[in-house]
């Protein structure tokens, strides 16, 4: 789907700049943009390798471990409905380690792997589960530490200070993270929750019922 709407918007440039007879500002636009694109993929290269390195460092230093192990107890309150020693849930604490980490590209492949396995769960393959939500919402919203692919990215555009965000980026994923997870419980409970107009619907049709027997009743008896 992404695909045609990038196909879409291209289409409408271009027919847009015939129209109008802008067509070179389009052709100087695009491979302005692709030499920005390959400009900027290399300038995240080199921080992504180094922190994707120190990661491998603390993996094999346990720090990742301990890491998980504090994670643990948040990831059980936050995916009740896996069972307790899924693959699932291993792949979710180091998805959500790398996020807090801000390698977002390395969280990927772990998120991917975990949804996965949670779909392993699912009893309906077309449906996605609360816990395949939940993941998705947390996934997105992470709460970060030290967004390392902003940084690289404000550092390959020349900032002066390219590290100044971190405190208000902690800032706004603890806050994002935080209505995530609200809105995860909320959601989670109005669906265990039957709806007050099932209830109503059911003592109407219950009276109704009896009101039908009884009439019945009395009309037996009047015979």
């Amino acid at each position: 789907m992404v695909n045609w709407i990038w196909l879409l918007l291209m289409t409408i440039s271009v027919v847009f700049a015939a129209f109008t007879g802008r067509l070179e500002a389009v052709t100087e636009a695009a491979f302005e943009g692709a030499k920005s694109g390959v400009t900027v993929s290399f300038g995240l290269i080199s921080v992504l390798v180094f922190w994707m390195g120190m990661m491998r460092i603390g993996e094999d230093a346990g720090l990742l471990r301990k890491l998980a192990t504090l994670l643990s107890p948040a990831v059980r309150f936050l995916f009740p409905d896996v069972p307790k020693g899924h693959p699932a849930l291993g792949y979710i604490m180091t998805n959500m380690s790398a996020n807090i980490l801000g390698l977002g590209n390395a969280a990927t492949p772990m998120g991917i792997k975990a949804m996965q396995e949670l779909q392993k769960l699912n009893p309906d393959k077309e449906t996605a589960t609360p816990a395949m939500c939940t993941l998705l919402a947390l996934n997105t919203s992470s709460i970060t530490l030290v967004p390392t692919t902003l940084i690289a990215i404000r550092m390959n555009y020349g900032s002066a200070h390219p590290a100044e965000i971190v405190g208000t980026t902690l800032i706004a994923t603890a806050i994002a993270t935080a209505a995530a997870i609200l809105a995860d419980r909320y959601f989670r409970r109005r669906a265990l929750r039957p709806p007050h107009t099932t209830h109503r619907g059911s003592r109407r049709m219950a009276s109704r019922a009896a009101g039908g027997a009884g009439e019945t009743h009395d009309r037996e008896a009047a015979s």
